[in-house]
């Protein structure tokens, strides 16, 4: 590996390259300043408001993040632009090594400092695609190498409203939690609600309101969703 692909690392994050780099001191310099040395200077600064960060944070433009200190985050994470976050709540939030959050992205713990919520935790090398909804209220717990599309969401709350007769604003909510276990591939624009377990290896189709658990190594889809085959069958 050439020093300037271990520079080029360091400066941008990004995995060393093998080949040689055909680019002079300077534009080297530019390049990963432009594709990650930008976002490094901004998570340098958000690291210091955190309750802990266990190295490189790189944070787009415009992060917003409220409870910081409830807020734990490992190496290597991505925070992409325009994010909003709220870590208020029992357990605040966990992130592990090597997560990217895309552009976009909303995560709220509580929506109530009265009626405090229990927390998200996000397992290593895990993707959350842009403009990610997850409401972790009941409790979200997210594996390591989980896959997100675009615009999924985790719905870990649901209102009740058995009483006719009052507002549904003023009966409370009901809260489970949601669990999406390891390698699970969770596809574009995906709704997960409350109480739902997405098994080990499973993948959830594009647009698919997921409303009863997922078993280990199921292919789902539709709305609501339903097992289609088991992955490496036709059956």
């Amino acid at each position: 590996m050439t020093l300037k692909a271990r520079v080029l690392a360091g400066l941008s994050g990004r995995a060393p390259v093998d080949g040689a780099i055909d680019a002079r001191w300077t534009e080297l310099a530019a390049y990963a300043w432009q594709r990650g040395g930008l976002s490094r200077a901004r998570g340098l600064l958000l690291a210091l408001r955190l309750g802990a960060c266990g190295g490189r944070l790189f944070a787009g433009r415009h992060v917003h993040v409220l409870f910081p200190k409830r807020m734990r985050v490992g190496r290597n994470v991505l925070i992409g632009d325009y994010a909003s976050i709220s870590a208020f709540g029992r357990d605040g939030i966990d992130i592990g090594h090597d997560v990217s959050v895309r552009e976009h992205a909303w995560i709220q713990v509580t929506s109530r400092l009265d009626e405090p919520g229990v927390g998200l935790r996000i397992g290593d090398g895990t993707y959350i695609g842009p403009r990610a909804v997850l409401g972790a209220g009941g409790g979200i717990r997210i594996g390591s190498r989980v896959l997100f599309g675009a615009g999924v969401q985790l719905l870990a709350e649901d209102h009740v409203f058995q009483d006719p007769e009052a507002p549904i604003a003023a009966q409370g909510v009901a809260r489970r939690g949601i669990v999406i276990e390891d390698d699970a591939w969770i596809g574009n624009s995906a709704i997960v609600l409350d109480g739902v377990t997405v098994g080990k290896g499973a993948v959830v189709g594009a647009g698919s309101v997921v409303t009863r658990d997922v078993p280990a190594g199921a292919v789902a889809a539709g709305n609501p969703a339903r097992v289609l085959r088991l992955r490496g069958t036709g059956a």
